[in-house]
């Protein structure tokens, strides 16, 4: 991929190999913002894992203690009592059978789809569509409940589902760049406790390889994790 003049311009204000610390990094990331919209932060992270060998891909949820930066359209899957109480609760679309054949005809306006266990017959045939962009309800990420409360306050207030690629690698939104920096670094802390709570019993002590930051339209900056994990400890 042909990269800019400003990208270019960018990775030359980078010391090569350098692996900052965190705060240094943060400061840096804002530093590179120069586009109209507010971009998004976002924290990638490659683990030290044998993705061949491992049974089931790292994943996990997130809180981010500042949220996202964003507004969350939340879909729910619902019917009778749980219906109302999920338009109650700030749910931006609620329905059945009219909702399934809507994303069937190509709707994804949502960031988020939540379900009732009974719901789940109607939405596993939306699996091809809904899997590939991470918005298919799943028992483990606790978006298949009928505690509804708990996972739109939880959605609303900044949480974040993410799931280990193909190649041992997480992309973590922790939020934007308007951000200031303390915002920013405990957001991303939190978000690096969840993925060490994530950790498999197979994992060794390089579990985190690498960490960086980047912005939508900047290079990636390196951080160093240390310091942060032992705190976290």
């Amino acid at each position: 991929m042909k990269k800019s003049k400003r990208y270019k311009g960018l990775s030359d204000n980078l010391e090569k190999d350098k692996v900052y610390d965190i705060e240094e990094a943060v400061d840096k990331i804002k530093g590179f913002h120069s586009s109209k919209f507010d971009e998004t932060v976002e924290l990638s992270i490659n683990l030290g894992l044998d993705v061949k060998k491992l049974q089931q891909p790292v994943r996990n949820s997130v809180v981010l203690p500042h949220g996202a930066g964003k507004t969350v359209k939340i879909l729910v899957f619902a019917s009778g009592e749980n219906a109302i109480k999920a338009k109650n609760l700030g749910a931006d679309y609620v329905g059945e059978q009219d909702l399934t054949e809507k994303i069937k005809g190509g709707f994804l306006d949502f960031d988020a789809v939540i379900a009732t266990p009974d719901m789940m017959k109607l939405v596993s045939p939306l699996g091809k569509i809904l899997g590939p962009r991470g918005l298919m309800p799943n028992p483990k990420t606790g978006t298949v409940t009928n505690n509804l409360e708990n996972i739109i306050s939880e959605i609303k207030k900044g949480r974040i589902d993410f799931k280990m690629d193909k190649d041992g690698n997480l992309h973590i939104p922790v939020g934007k760049v308007s951000f200031d920096r303390e915002k920013l670094v405990e957001n991303i802390k939190a978000a690096l406790d969840s993925v060490v709570a994530a950790k498999p019993p197979s994992a060794k002590s390089n579990y985190i390889r690498s960490s960086s930051l980047s912005l939508t339209m900047s290079p990636s900056i390196r951080f160093g994790t240390g310091k942060i994990l032992q705190e976290a400890v």
